[in-house]
């Protein structure tokens, strides 16, 4: 499958780019199909053989995303440009996870907030009495534990 896209040239720190047509799969700096035009990231100028690159598009050449964007600017192409920033990788059940408790959190916080301070203040008795009970088991234990030692002295 054949691809259109730029190839370095230039010096160090001075980048400037050949807009190639060559096989997908091929190196950057391999041989290729044909020189469609240049680009200079510099100043920001390029140039495109239009001609050129309507046939290998017609002939079922992909531009990548950098060079379609710049075949919507010199009008070769027509449409949305596409964005080229890279894309997190997110796995499966990761990404489910996260929205999910998102959404319960939403949720309950929702109903916290319609309700007015009166009523948020017996639910917090209600939370206070909860460690109470929980603090009379173990003195059960406590006297329990203690019972025995008495017995063997």
């Amino acid at each position: 499958m054949l691809a259109i896209k730029l190839r370095r040239i230039g010096k160090k720190h001075q980048a400037s780019f050949r807009i190639i047509v060559s096989e997908k799969r091929s190196k950057i700096d391999g041989r290729y199909v044909d020189n469609i035009g240049w680009l200079n990231p510099g100043n920001k100028e390029f140039d495109i053989k239009k001609e050129k690159a309507q046939y290998w598009m017609k002939n079922g050449a992909q531009p990548t995303d950098t060079v379609y964007n710049l075949f919507v600017k010199a009008g070769i192409v027509e449409g949305p440009k596409r964005s080229v920033h890279k894309k997190k990788k997110v796995k499966e059940g990761a990404s489910e996870a996260p929205k999910a408790a998102g959404e319960n959190a939403k949720v309950e916080e929702s109903p916290e907030a319609e309700k007015p301070e009166e009523a948020k203040q017996p639910e917090e008795k209600e939370e206070v009495k909860q460690p109470e009970e929980k603090t009379e088991e173990p003195q059960e234990v406590k006297e329990e534990a203690e019972k025995p030692k008495e017995e063997n002295e």
